[in-house]
């Protein structure tokens, strides 16, 4: 390759890398896999190590990758928190060997010996103790200057406030999400249709950086310490050493530390935690091989961005070929069918695999699947196994297409999948599959407002066959609700009268509650005014459903095909016998101040939640949105407005303050 055509693949890798590290570390939106950014960065680093003259300073090769977000206070480590060198093989393993070996022979240090760790995939922090007390953690940063987040900090239980020894320490560690916390986490958040994470790691990190400590003591993390940073009074000759004395101060260490004396152990090491990975309880994306001779390593020194000290094995992708059996559709808890793969059972990267997720229709056509087919499975670390292709050319012409389901395949109502969707959803009110997700949204603050009746309860009535639909709520006994805690007596009396209460509600929030595709609240109001009574809306057709303000021809079609199923039919029936209210209230006081006015809400706001002010402008005729535009009318702006303050100020929209909306509604 050519120095000018060298120097522009350099620069585009970087401009690449420099976007792809921003999503990962300052937004923790990961847009490309981890497999994908390194051999990206591998890339370029063989690119400069060929032509060293195009190698700058501010290349992510020479540098950290994070800045400190906005909001936090910057802290600047005293020790700074490097990353690690990564390599994709046993060959350049034996470079580091050779590394290591000079550097012992100069120092005529002649017993070598290694620690290998796992390599957990969260976000490094450093924990500074003072005489033994927690005084301040921060995150790596750049390396150089992190973003105190000791707050958030304190929420982790695993992190201990006070050490048995009074001691000055700085440590550092990894806070991660485990397995099974992460897959519970977003089992959660589709339920609650909150956008899923794409992996625990940035789970992790996400969580961790919050302005607000409550939401990061809401989510499951946890730590493992891995290193001494800076430490007063106290000496140790070996890394190993400083591990045992961190797990004697109280702290959570890395759990996987395999001491070693030469490289060919280290790498047995790494080969058994590759194949034992799958039983781990938290994930990794790699292994760390250190020199556990503290002496050399001060002696070996540090780049820029790297100990020479150390470094990081990652695991390749691995790819295994095997039969497709069948295609089988699950329905999720948000009705939504997905399509899995039935396998001959593989293994792949340590664990056995006969079954894979194929997403979505779309999905199939693209990769071209059939029954029968010869497909390559793809298992990177710790991620959920994928179809990586199919080979056809191993096809013998007895191979099936697959077809999506009409009917929900659990309880039968129609499958539909509406334009600009990839998801095939089950239209059925009453689907076993998707009953916990339709109770929680039935009894929500904005739909029927049934107050404690929040999800681990509703979990809870569900899981003791309390519930099993939305009309059963309706027929709870005190006895029932009252098993669900010790002494629940007044809970259960409390829990009777939120749920009686909530029959007298307006006709509107019934219509919110039934979860109808694109009707919420506002849409919800407006039909309520309308027909007046539950038995109007169900019987309207579709023309004079698209006729109404603000509902097109889209959204009348979902109306009427919902109201048409036999499954809400019932469910209205036996709403109807509970006494629940199905007729629309008279506002005496009509008060249309805000009528043809858009307001987007943005920030934090100290007097009201955003449903609530959502709630008062609607109420005075007005609209909300979650967008900006040049038809918005206000930007009400709270505490740490984003990018939607600035575009309202670009556009020169009026934004107003909560003070100021307090007297416009007074």
């Amino acid at each position: 390759m050519k120095i000018a055509e060298a120097k522009k693949k350099v620069k585009e890798l970087r401009q690449k890398l420099q976007y792809y590290a921003k999503l990962y570390y300052d937004e923790d939106s990961p847009a490309i896999s981890d497999f994908e950014y390194d051999m990206m960065m591998n890339e370029l680093k063989n690119l400069e190590r060929e032509f060293p003259e195009l190698i700058d300073e501010d290349s992510l090769t020479q540098k950290v990758g994070g800045t400190v977000k906005e909001g936090f206070e910057k802290v600047e480590h005293e020790v700074p928190l490097q990353s690690l060198q990564d390599i994709f093989s046993f060959e350049e393993l034996e470079e580091f060997k050779t590394r290591v070996e000079k550097s012992a022979k100069e120092y005529e240090i002649d017993k070598l010996k290694f620690i290998v760790e796992t390599k957990i995939d969260g976000l490094s922090v450093a924990l500074e103790y003072k005489n033994g007390e927690f005084v301040r953690g921060a995150t790596r940063g750049n390396g150089q200057v992190g973003e105190d987040i000791t707050k958030n900090l304190e929420t982790i239980k695993h992190i201990p406030k006070k050490l048995k020894e009074n001691i000055n320490i700085t440590v550092r560690g990894e806070v991660f999400i485990g397995k099974k916390e992460f897959e519970k986490m977003n089992e959660q958040r589709e339920i609650l249709e909150q956008p899923l994470f794409a992996n625990a790691r940035n789970a992790a990190a996400g969580s961790l950086r919050q302005l607000d400590s409550k939401i990061t003591a809401s989510r499951p993390l946890d730590i493992f310490v891995f290193n001494v940073q800076k430490i007063e009074n106290k000496e140790f000759n070996s890394h190993y050493e400083e591990l045992l004395y961190l797990e004697k101060l109280g702290f959570n260490v890395v759990p996987v530390r395999i001491p070693c004396n030469t490289i060919e152990e280290s790498i047995e090491a790494i080969k058994k935690i590759g194949e034992d990975r799958e039983e781990l309880s938290f994930g990794i994306d790699g292994a760390v091989i250190k020199v556990d001779d503290l002496y050399l390593r001060q002696k070996m020194g540090t780049t820029a961005k790297t100990p020479r000290w150390a470094i990081a094995y990652k695991y390749p992708p691995e790819q295994k070929q095997t039969k497709l059996i069948d295609i089988i559709c699950q329905v999720g808890r948000t009705g939504a069918i997905t399509p899995m793969a039935i396998l001959e059972p593989v293994k792949v990267a340590g664990s056995t695999i006969s079954k894979t997720t194929l997403h979505n229709e779309d999905f199939i056509k693209e990769k071209g699947l059939k029954i029968g087919d010869t497909v390559v499975i793809q298992k990177a670390g710790d991620v959920i196994p994928e179809v990586v292709e199919v080979k056809a050319q191993k096809r013998t012409g007895k191979e099936k297409n697959f077809v999506m389901p009409t009917k929900c395949p659990v309880c039968g109502a129609e499958a539909i999948r509406e334009e600009g969707e990839v998801a095939i959803r089950c239209t059925g009110i009453e689907c076993p599959a998707k009953s916990l997700r339709t109770i929680i949204h039935f009894c929500s603050r904005e739909a029927m407002n049934i107050d404690g009746l929040g999800y681990k309860i509703i979990e809870q009535l569900i899981e003791k066959k309390l519930i099993n639909n939305i009309a059963d709520i309706y027929t709870l006994s005190l006895e029932g609700i009252a098993s669900l805690k010790k002494n629940g007596t007044k809970f259960a009396a409390n829990l009777a009268d939120a749920i009686n209460k909530s029959k007298q509600n307006d006709l509107y929030r019934l219509i919110t509650a039934l979860g109808i595709r694109h009707i919420g609240t506002r849409s919800a109001k407006i039909l309520a005014r309308k027909y007046k009574t539950m038995d109007n809306l169900m019987n309207a057709n579709i023309e004079d459903l698209s006729m109404v303000e603000d509902i097109g021809e889209i959204t009348a079609k979902s109306i009427y095909n919902f109201f048409k199923s036999e499954q809400t039919i019932d469910l209205i029936n036996k709403l109807k016998e509970s006494g629940v209210n199905m007729t629309a209230q008279e506002d005496e006081n009509v008060d249309n101040r805000f009528e043809n006015n858009t307001f987007v809400l943005t920030g934090s706001l100290e007097k009201y939640t955003r449903q609530e002010a959502s709630d008062i402008i609607e109420k005075l005729g007005g609209k909300v949105s979650g967008s900006v535009s040049k038809k918005t009318s206000y930007v009400l702006a709270g505490q740490d407005a984003g990018s939607k303050l600035t575009k309202a100020q670009n556009l020169g929209i009026a934004i107003i303050s909560e003070e100021e909306f307090e007297n416009m509604i007074k």
